[in-house]
């Protein structure tokens, strides 16, 4: 919005000429971030009054730690604040016209209203397990899969005609279309290293992306600012990445894609890092808000479309192994304990409690050790993945 009105202001009058820093990726992404920050610091205290108000509180399950129980009655859904400083930063500081832009809202959204009905079930109905997963997975299949047929051609395509009339040259030829390099699995710290996957492949591959990727965090977002730190951290690298690809100089001298239009999602990832940070101000142990589904779920869906269009799914998951070792520790648990459940009768488990921070409270480390300690590797992680900027 503000991009379009600095270009007509300019057009008006050469006094106005300084408006051309609103051209550079940088300084709006810097200011994406810097007004996300001041949305959610000066809206935050607001928006908590009213959760409370609306008896909007986080029930503890019956089965949960047993030192979390003091947090019953804290005020949920406090990821609408986050989105809130998205979505206007965004709208102000991002090009609008851009697809991949909108693309990301889109997938953000819809996936914060899935997790909005899910914590709404929660506290209205006074049921901690809210949303049914089946119905849960079919709403977030449904938003993952259309992302993904519309991703399979926007990444060689500039215009959203081109992408329907690809659409409908793919399903008219029997569903057989090539598609370019850079549309293919690329591996980190290779040069020049691109597997193809084919239009199936693709779609596959960037539904259990962002699907994975939303319920990863959401998985993860079960101690006092445990999620958003990292979310933070890797949304920004994401952003780095973004940058490179979306420049046809630095993505030729980086031996990367060059995917037109990419650079712009700098400026949603920096929204999104100063939206984090202002949330963090109040989820910092003991926390006053809990980000809730509606946070944790649209974040994750996030992180994983940004990831695919900047073709770094296997970096997404280096940067966020946090993400993806807690997801883990779930399916293994659960995989293990109905495993030996119908092999012994009796359920067995590998850890002492799923995901696995719960498991590090239960050997002995306190709250905010696990916290900090979590957020180190995050940031380790995140270093080697931008390490692969240039070691390739």
């Amino acid at each position: 919005m503000l991009l379009t009105l600095a270009q007509w202001l300019q057009t008006l009058s050469p006094e106005f000429g300084y408006f051309r820093v609103f051209q550079y990726l940088t300084f709006r992404a810097v200011m994406a971030a810097v007004t996300a920050l001041m949305i959610g610091l000066f809206a935050g205290p607001a928006v908590i009054r009213r959760l409370a108000a609306l008896k909007i509180g986080q029930p503890i399950r019956e089965y949960a730690m047993q030192s979390h129980l003091v947090k019953s009655g804290t005020p949920t859904m406090g990821g609408v604040l986050i989105l809130i400083g998205i979505a206007i930063s965004t709208l102000l500081w991002a090009d609008l016209s851009n697809r991949f832009v909108w693309i990301v809202m889109i997938v953000t959204f819809g996936f914060g209203a899935i997790g909005w009905a899910d914590d709404w079930r929660k506290v209205v109905r006074k049921d901690p397990e809210g949303m049914p997963s089946r119905e849960k997975y079919l709403w977030q299949s449904l938003i993952g899969l259309l992302a993904a047929l519309y991703l399979v051609f926007s990444i060689s395509e500039s215009s959203n005609y081109r992408v329907l009339e690809l659409f409908y040259t793919w399903v008219k030829s029997g569903f057989d279309v090539s598609l370019p390099p850079k549309a293919g699995l690329l591996l980190p710290f290779i040069k020049e290293v691109s597997y193809p996957l084919g239009v199936f492949g693709f779609v596959i591959m960037t539904y259990l992306v962002i699907v994975g990727s939303s319920n990863a965090v959401n998985l993860t977002d079960g101690l006092d600012g445990l999620a958003i730190m990292p979310v933070v951290m890797v949304g920004s690298a994401l952003g780095v990445f973004a940058y490179v690809t979306g420049s046809s100089v630095y993505s030729k001298y980086l031996l990367f894609p060059y995917i037109p239009g990419s650079g712009e999602l700098m400026v949603f990832c920096g929204a999104m890092a100063g939206a984090g940070l202002a949330f963090l101000w109040f989820n910092t142990h003991p926390a006053q808000v809990f980000m809730g589904d509606v946070g944790a779920l649209a974040l994750g869906g996030a992180l994983g479309t940004i990831a695919v269009i900047v073709r770094q799914e296997i970096v997404l998951a280096i940067m966020g192994g946090i993400f993806v070792v807690e997801a883990l520790s779930v399916m293994l648990q659960v995989s293990y304990f109905k495993y030996t459940k119908k092999k012994f009768g009796e359920g067995r488990r590998i850890l002492k409690m799923a995901p696995l921070h719960h498991h590090f409270e239960k050997t002995g480390w306190k709250e905010t050790q696990v916290v900090v300690r979590f957020w180190i590797i995050t940031m380790l992680l995140c270093l080697v993945g931008l390490s692969s900027l240039k070691l390739r």
